[in-house]
């Protein structure tokens, strides 16, 4: 996938998420900060034709349209689920990124979850290659989240980052620029929002979408209790009698719909833990667990780590860019590139 590394201005690192797509352009920091939508028509039989919206303007549309324009997202658990999709999104966002510096076609630094097959592998290269790389190379997610989060990774010392994003949490373990242990959960910020639209609807009998539980986990979603509880008022249907219905609703029953995803990621980061060779175990203790992505906002979620694993648990300052950023300074860098780019 692309054995010369040469330097060329225009280049681009790409975070492609399940929920946000983010780009940053050589020397010019994140330039793309869109969510992993398009707005399609459908056309005769069901089947997706004209692509109407890419990206926020794509977002704005999920659950507003009329059934014959579908919302597509292009990634599911962090892969591609719609090659056709994603090579649209991503040509629409690399002509956005390339609006900003130049119109020359691009090397292409795109990260993926660790332990992705070689299918999955192959889908996001070919998927870059057709927007429009002019050469592509992969990079594993948490190596990219360690790199942005400015810990030592090419230093013979253990470094621990962990990534929850929308689809995956990526847990890993690294030192001397590899990732010596990890655990990638197809339990993230999607699941923890499914698990809000089941309690409402199985307690309350209320019937929420995605975006709307996305909205009470960022507002009121709890991984441990607040000192003082806080309410929201939420909008939905009623699930008997199909009539618009509204509720007040407490950080404690959001705590408890949140409950199921967090002891799968708690106990997917002892796993990781319990793996880590005894010297590089050594290390974690000293240095402690940086945690980052847009789960890692989760009231409470850093505290909960640290009591669980006894390691000392702390959010990156800009959780939300350490992958993109981490992308960016790999694609800077030959000798780094050469260093952690996959085969």
């Amino acid at each position: 996938m692309g054995n010369s590394i040469k330097g060329f201005s225009k280049d681009l690192a790409i975070d492609l998420g399940t929920c946000n797509t983010l780009i940053v352009m050589e020397g010019m920091g994140v330039v793309v900060d869109e969510p992993s939508v398009v707005a399609v028509q459908r056309g005769h039989g069901g089947l997706l034709g004209e692509v109407l919206a890419v990206g926020q303007e794509a977002s704005d549309m999920v659950g507003r349209t009329p059934s014959n324009i579908v919302a597509v997202q292009p990634l599911k658990g962090g892969v591609i689920s719609d090659f056709r999709m994603c090579e649209e999104m991503l040509r629409h966002f690399i002509t956005l990124a390339n609006g900003k510096g130049g119109f020359f076609k691009p090397r292409i630094l795109a990260c993926v979850p660790h332990g992705v097959t070689e299918v999955e592998k192959r889908a996001v290269y070919e998927s870059a290659r057709a927007a429009g790389g002019r050469e592509v190379y992969l990079l594993s997610e948490p190596l990219a989240a360690a790199l942005g989060a400015g810990l030592p990774v090419m230093e013979p010392t253990g470094s621990m980052i962990i990534d929850i994003g929308g689809g995956t949490t990526e847990i890993a373990v690294i030192s001397m620029g590899a990732i010596v242990k990890a655990t990638s959960l197809k339990v993230a910020g999607d699941q923890m929002d499914a698990s809000i639209v089941s309690y409402l609807k199985e307690n309350h009998g209320l019937i929420i979408g995605d975006k709307t539980a996305e909205h009470i986990k960022r507002e009121i979603g709890c991984a441990i209790p607040h000192d003082k509880p806080i309410s929201a008022t939420i909008k939905g249907r009623d699930s008997n009698t199909g009539i618009p219905k509204q509720i007040a609703i407490s950080s404690v029953e959001i705590g408890q719909a949140l409950a199921g995803p967090i002891r799968m990621i708690l106990q997917g980061i002892q796993r990781t833990l319990a793996s880590t060779p005894p010297e590089l175990s050594g290390d974690l203790h000293t240095r402690g667990i940086v945690l980052c992505g847009g789960g890692s906002l989760l009231y409470g979620i850093d505290t909960l780590i640290s009591e669980t694993t006894k390691v000392d648990c702390a959010r990156n300052s800009e959780p939300l860019q350490c992958v993109a950023k981490g992308a960016g300074l790999a694609l800077e860098d030959p000798f780094l590139l050469n260093r952690v780019a996959l085969a």
